[in-house]
């Protein structure tokens, strides 16, 4: 089985550029960067009008986020364990 290679977000992007400027077609390259086309448009979906700043900018925020929601789990969690005891002492 092939390990695959994770990209990061900045890699793909100047990918994505490096495509649209290429005289090669979708295919040619994707074979010559050894990914699919799937995966190209896939990249172009989500990273299609960014640059690198912006994708370092979606990271960090894609970070915040999880750790947020990491955050309000706990606090719900604790909430929960609250009115668990509280229904117990009475």
């Amino acid at each position: 089985m092939i390990k695959q290679k994770r990209h990061k977000p900045e890699e793909i992007i100047l990918l994505l550029r490096e495509c649209e400027t290429s005289q090669l077609s979708q295919e040619q390259f994707c074979q010559r960067k050894q990914i699919s086309v799937a995966t190209l448009h896939r990249w172009r979906k989500k990273f299609g009008m960014m640059d690198v700043a912006d994708a370092k900018r979606l990271k960090a925020l894609e970070k915040e986020n999880a750790e947020l929601k990491k955050m309000y789990a706990d606090a719900m969690l604790g909430i929960k364990v609250l009115q668990e005891a509280l229904e117990k002492k009475w």
